[in-house]
């Protein structure tokens, strides 16, 4: 004759079932959080804050100036405008053509 588990066995084996399936669940939900994190990368990458038309990416020197053709916005990732700054005050002679060629940027229509 086979003894059935006591009641504290059956509690414990609980417990674990529920411990294992709430693991899972967190599991699940941090690679649903990380694809839906992905996705809207996707949709949103290269895209103008402004008014959602591609970005351009112009090479400035040692920095890439992301510009929309559209409403002619322009960013720049962190960092790139300490570097653009840099770049002017190492190479005062160059202030000049540099700054024209950004203004050259907004004043073709």
């Amino acid at each position: 004759m086979l003894d059935k588990p006591s009641r504290d066995e059956d509690e414990y084996f609980a417990r674990e079932d529920v411990e294992k399936k709430r693991k899972l669940a967190y599991q699940q939900s941090e690679v649903m959080a990380e694809q839906q994190k992905e996705a809207l990368r996707t949709l949103h990458y290269m895209k103008c804050p402004k008014c959602g038309f591609d970005l351009q990416t112009l090479k400035r020197g040692d920095v890439d100036l992301d510009m929309c053709f559209n409403c002619k916005g322009l960013w720049v990732d962190a960092g790139e405008l300490a570097t653009f700054e840099r770049q002017l005050r190492e190479a005062p002679e160059k202030r000049g053509t540099v700054m024209s060629a950004l203004l050259r940027i907004f004043k073709n229509d």
